[in-house]
Formats: C-alpha cells, structure tokens, sequence
C-alpha cells in the first residue's frame, strides 16, 4: 500500500526583507531550478553520465540555508548538492563542467555530479555515501573548537541518513563535546522509495535529534524566508559556543530520487500536490502581492539566469577531457619505499 503524505498550506506572511535581498533570494532558487533542468536534459542526451540527483522542489533550503552562513564556514553535502554547491559559490560553469566530466569542473572531472567540491569556498564535498558527511563534519567542527575559532560547520543530509549508525555516533559526540556543528536535515519524506513511516520507528526526527541533549528545530523547508530565519537563530547560537543544533527542514523534491528510478512509491496525485507548494513560485506571488516584484522585472531575472545557464553549457561543451597520461594523478604518493 503506498503511504500518502498531504501537502500542508503554501506559505504565507510578510517577507521581512528588502527589495534587493529579497530578489536575490528569488535569483538564486531560480538558478538551481534552471541549472537542474537543464541537467536532467543533457543527462537524456547522453552528454551527463553517471548518477544524477536533483533537488527541483527543495531549492529553499539551500538557499535559505547557505545565505545564513558565514563564508569562512564549512559545509559538508550529500549527492544531491548541486543547489548547496552553487549558492556556496562555486562558478555554474565549474559544476557544469563537473558533470560533463570535463577537467575544467570544481574537480577536475574526476567527482561528477554527487561530488562537488571547492576547497576556496569550504565546500567540503558532496558525499555519495548516506550518511557519510556526518563523521567528517564533527571532525571540522571538532578542529575549529581546538583552534579557539568561531567557525561553525553545517552538515547537510537526507531523512534516510537518520537510521544510519554514523548519524548517532556522530550527534552524541557533537553533543557530548560541544562542538559548533549544524545538523541540516533535508527531509523530503522518501529514502530513495522508502517512505519515511517505513524506515523510521519515530518519524519525528526532532524527537531522536532532542534526545542527544542538544536544540532540534522543524522548519517548513519550502518556505525560503522561514528557513533562512530558522537557520539564522541556530547559526548565532551554535557560533556563541552553545554546542550543536539540529535543523529538520520538512522539504519535497517534485523528481525521481534519480534519473534512474522509476518512481513507483508515491502517487502522481501526491506529487502534484505538493508542486502547488512550490518554493519559487509562492515566494514569487509573496513578492509581488507586497509589491517587490512585478511581472517584468521576473522576467528580466529569470531571462539573466537562462543566458547564465547557457553560459555553462557552452563552457562545457568547450572543455577538455583529461588526458590518458593524467589519470594516476593523486590517486596515490610515493612514499620512497620501495616494496
């Protein structure tokens, strides 16, 4: 029997943000959507290969989300990072090119899509492993706190990652010692097709996070303003030396878990619901029903990110593949022993 799950109302409110923030904010989700779409459209014509996870219909949190963040802090992604990665900063043309393979990408070809990554923008990498961030994230967190610093690291990971053995080794120890780490659940209520009242003996995952002693938040995930003020607070928080937060951000991807799912979990009509929810377009009609936005000026922005998308293609398509003579590269040192 498929478990149903109802779309609650779309977001409402004022935006408590000026004009140009607030369109920036509305930029930067529309910068995710079109790179994305554009993404699985090369991935069907065979210029994308390997895995592909979208986050169409999650865009809110990661820009909600990494807006709220300093730049010299860390962030450590899953494999469905591209919205983490591109908002982090990292060039449009670099991710494109990632994914092409191409040795022009953030690196160098060799991640692909589920492994975006900039050491300059302390993007600590996407991680194809569920769950495989947390451990790394404590141990940022743990070498900011042995260096007196204010740096806070922002871990992100999926609802499936909560059952994982390295999600509670990694929380208590966070809690334990009182580390500046943020715990961003992305919950999209599937683990890959599993909903989350079939993985979960408690599905409220501020109930399991509470349980490790430490603040644990729900946040309307498709809701921008809601969380980039949510993630605000808990930032603040965890930087004055309160010890860690988690964050779960209730969010919805409108895709396949990946290009290779056939979706037969959850129903269209479901899915469809949700779509009415849309982070883009309910903060859209928020702005102009406030009047920082009209329709030419969505226009004008939309048509600016379009041409920034056709930039990167271009850039990609124009790339090199890296040469035959290159492909042992750090894969390992020699030491100077011999064997």
């Amino acid at each position: 029997m498929t478990i149903t799950h109802a779309a609650p109302p779309p977001p409402s409110g004022p935006v408590p943000w000026t004009k140009p923030f607030a369109q920036e904010m509305l930029v930067d989700m529309l910068r995710i959507r079109h790179l994305e779409e554009k993404a699985a459209e090369l991935y069907g014509a065979g210029k994308i290969r390997g895995f592909l996870h979208l986050c169409i219909g999650e865009e809110a949190v990661a820009v909600g989300a990494l807006h709220a963040l300093d730049p010299d802090d860390n962030v450590v992604a899953t494999y469905r990072e591209h919205g983490q990665a591109l908002i982090r900063g990292v060039n449009m043309k670099s991710i494109m090119a990632e994914m092409y393979g191409k040795r022009e990408g953030c690196a160098r070809g060799r991640g692909g899509s589920m492994h975006l990554f900039d050491k300059r923008r302390r993007l600590f990498g996407g991680n194809a492993i569920v769950g495989g961030g947390l451990p790394l994230a404590v141990g940022l967190a743990l070498a900011a706190k042995m260096r007196h610093g204010e740096r806070v690291t922002a871990c992100f990971f999926g609802d499936g990652a909560v059952a994982e053995g390295a999600f509670h080794e990694s929380m208590n120890l966070a809690a334990l010692w009182q580390l500046p780490v943020l715990f961003c659940c992305e919950n999209n209520l599937f683990a890959m097709g599993t909903a989350i009242e079939r993985h979960e003996s408690q599905p409220d995952l501020c109930v399991k996070a509470a349980s490790y002693n430490m603040a644990a938040v729900s946040v309307d995930g498709m809701d921008v303003v809601a969380t980039y003020e949510a993630t605000r607070e808990a930032v603040n928080q965890v930087r004055s030396g309160a010890g860690p937060v988690f964050l779960e951000f209730r969010t919805y991807r409108f895709r396949a878990h990946s290009m290779f799912d056939a979706e037969l979990y959850r129903d269209k009509d479901e899915v469809d619901a949700w779509k009415t929810r849309g982070p883009i377009h309910t903060f859209t009609a928020r702005l102009k029903a406030e009047g920082k936005l009209d329709e030419a000026e969505f226009l004008a922005l939309d048509a600016g990110v379009e041409d920034e998308v056709r930039q990167a293609v271009a850039f990609a398509e124009s790339g090199e593949w890296e040469p035959v003579e290159d492909l042992l590269t750090d894969v390992h040192t020699n030491s100077g022993v011999t064997p």
